[in-house]
């Protein structure tokens, strides 16, 4: 028998595991998630000159932007991704003190790298199946996937890979723009690897949830995000 779990739970343990596992990938230091990559990118830059540019603060520009261009493809702005922006702001902020708190820790070893590299992407991707089993505006990367894949009658898994190799590409041509031809910054051999089977991962974790929990509203919210 299924157990019941909250979407409202799913909300926060999603934005949670997302937010470490983006920063333990940040610490292995072999790429970071295609999905941030860009982000990544655009705080290593900004931050040469204004060092309070945050990873968390890049993180919610890129998100605003990708709002900006779903808005434009579906022809219309609704309020459920102003709430995504906000998600975004504390999803930001949770990553940011994930980052301060491990970097604390030690791991100079390319054998401790590895761990947190392994541990890194199952987080992620459980963050991620989570975050679509909420009624609650996701972040924008998410929403994104979410309501087109829909929208084009696509399986999640395989629009999220497509979405996640697209990054990737964008990635490797801000790298290029910003540090010039052969310099890579952000985008790694671990990179490519998480593009590859991200969605797979994220696919696994959905029907592991799905095999064993019941996601059903806790509070009457879920008319204020249709």
């Amino acid at each position: 028998m299924k157990k019941t779990f909250s979407t409202e739970a799913a909300y926060l343990f999603g934005i949670i595991l997302l937010a470490v596992g983006t920063a333990i990938l940040e610490r292995a230091d072999f790429g970071m998630s295609m999905v941030v990559a860009p982000a990544y990118i655009l705080h290593l830059k900004i931050s040469e000159t204004f060092s309070f540019f945050s990873f968390g603060m890049a993180e919610y520009t890129m998100q605003a932007i990708l709002i900006v261009i779903l808005s434009l493809i579906q022809r219309r702005f609704h309020r459920s991704y102003l709430f995504s922006f906000f998600t975004a702001v504390f999803y930001g902020i949770l990553l940011d003190i994930s980052i301060v708190l491990l970097s604390l820790i030690p791991s100079e070893t390319l054998f401790f790298r590895i761990i947190l590299y392994v541990i890194g992407i199952p987080t992620c991707s459980a963050g991620v199946s989570l975050l679509f089993h909420t009624y609650i505006s996701p972040e924008a990367y998410e929403l994104f996937v979410k309501v087109l894949s829909a929208k084009y009658n696509i399986p999640i898994s395989k629009f999220k890979t497509l979405y996640d190799c697209s990054s990737c590409v964008l990635s490797i041509l801000l790298s290029f723009a910003f540090w010039g031809f052969g310099h890579f910054e952000g985008v790694k051999a671990g990179t490519v690897l998480i593009a590859l089977i991200n969605g797979w991962t994220i696919g696994l974790f959905s029907n592991f949830f799905e095999r064993r929990f019941d996601f059903r509203d806790s509070l009457s919210l879920r008319k204020y995000f249709e």
